[in-house]
């Protein structure tokens, strides 16, 4: 991978990849959700969506997506919490055409009021959606109750009151502070050299002046919740549950202990969640484990659903499973853990988009980026010591949350201990 930032302080990733036909570019900014108050809560994710409505060369939604699309290419883009990106991904003889539409988009969007009135009732529609998908909302419920009054612990789209009363002078207003070029990787993946894409991204985003730099987000400061559980009564079929530990945040050097905890525990259907819960227990269909890293937060998650009369069982066999980890850690289930990481990281790096947003995602955040290499070479260094004693600092009935969408008749508190 080779690193350049240009006059305007842009910086440029690329990674060639000479067996491919494709190109992904991928253009990361250092905005997301945690950036917004209260009072404009989706802005970050409402502005995402209105990038796609119009440019001066691409004026319509339509014209933008036909230029990716009328080759062949894929365009999507994604809000997070400290992190927004677009890509585009196209056969590498069009990446200049990708470029184009990507640099458009990003330093000169069409803010049309007529547009921005359709697109907010999408953003409606869309967390109507996610208010209706029992497991997304047991996600949203988890981060309300890890980072209590805290922009955390919102969800990324906002609520429909904040959404509703967002204007376009608010738009506006947080483009011109968090739209800058100091804060945004350009990263490349694909069949192509870094002097050229150099020469092509110099031309597309070399005239985009500097900005003051915002100022740093809000700090988190860990604090506990009013309550550690929070219930949603649904009448549907299953109770879908979510469990959450408060973890670690992304440049902690024992992530890569986590990482590998957390395959053990819920990552695969080899995973001892799947194994024994599933499979052995019969007590849902689907189950796993999933890690969040922020830059001064993080959690380890655990999602599953079942019938309402199976879930005191179902909380009760997951517990077990967490508390496990503090004390069995065999050595051979070390190993597997470490190759099945390692492997899926390797068969990622198989597709440039994926190449793409694995550099890029770490130098918005970091600064850095860790090598496959020198990420392999952290997941051997990591012993089942070390695994053992993290579980042991982060597992405990104080840092365990629970939030339940669906029917529920049973007293939660009385489970939630280990």
């Amino acid at each position: 991978m080779l690193k350049t930032t240009l006059a305007n302080g842009l910086c440029l990733l690329t990674e060639t990849m000479p067996h491919t036909r494709s190109v992904t570019a991928s253009v990361f900014l250092a905005t997301g959700s945690r950036y917004e108050t209260d009072e404009i809560a989706g802005a970050a994710h409402f502005i995402e969506h209105m990038c796609f409505k119009g440019t001066a060369s691409y004026p319509t939604p339509r014209e933008i997506a036909t230029a990716i699309e009328g080759v062949g290419g894929s365009l999507n883009g994604g809000t997070d919490k400290e992190l927004t990106v677009y890509w585009a991904k196209v056969p590498d003889f069009h990446f200049a055409t990708a470029l184009k539409v990507l640099s458009e988009m990003v330093t000169s969007p069409r803010f049309e009021p007529e547009e921005m009135t359709k697109e907010r009732n999408v953003i409606i529609e869309e967390i109507s959606m996610s208010l209706d998908y029992p497991p997304a909302r047991s996600e949203m419920l988890i981060d309300e109750l890890l980072w209590p009054g805290h922009p955390l612990g919102r969800d990324i789209a906002g609520t429909k009151k904040s959404v509703s009363a967002i204007s376009l002078d608010d738009l506006l207003g947080f483009l011109s502070i968090r739209y800058i070029p100091q804060k945004t990787v350009v990263s490349l993946a694909g069949n192509i050299e870094h002097e050229t894409a150099l020469e092509l991204v110099n031309k597309a985003f070399g005239n985009w002046p500097q900005a003051p730099v915002p100022p740093v987000s809000l700090p988190y400061r860990r604090q506990m919740p009013p309550g550690r559980i929070r219930v949603e009564k649904k009448d549907i079929e299953q109770t879908n549950i979510c469990l959450a530990l408060p973890a670690l945040p992304v440049e902690d050097p024992r992530r890569f202990q986590l990482d590998l905890m957390n395959v053990i525990l819920g990552e695969g259907s080899s995973s001892r969640l799947f194994c024994e819960i599933r499979d052995k227990l019969g007590l849902t269909y689907n189950i796993q484990s999933h890690l969040s890293y922020y830059l001064d937060a993080g959690s380890l998650n655990v999602y599953a659903a079942t019938e309402p009369q199976n879930l005191a069982t179902l909380i009760r066999a997951i517990l077990e499973q967490i508390h496990r980890l503090r004390d069995d850690i065999p050595e051979d289930e070390l190993k597997k853990a470490r190759e099945l990481s390692k492997g899926r990281l390797l068969l990622r790096m198989e597709d440039s988009r994926n190449v793409s947003g694995y550099n890029g995602s770490q130098e918005i955040l970091t600064g850095k980026v860790l090598s496959v290499d020198e990420v392999s070479r952290r997941l051997e260094a990591v012993t089942a010591d070390q695994v053992r004693q993290l579980a042991r600092e982060l597992v405990s009935d104080d840092n365990l949350r629970l939030a339940a969408v669906g029917p529920v008749d049973i007293d939660l508190e009385s489970l939630l201990k280990l």
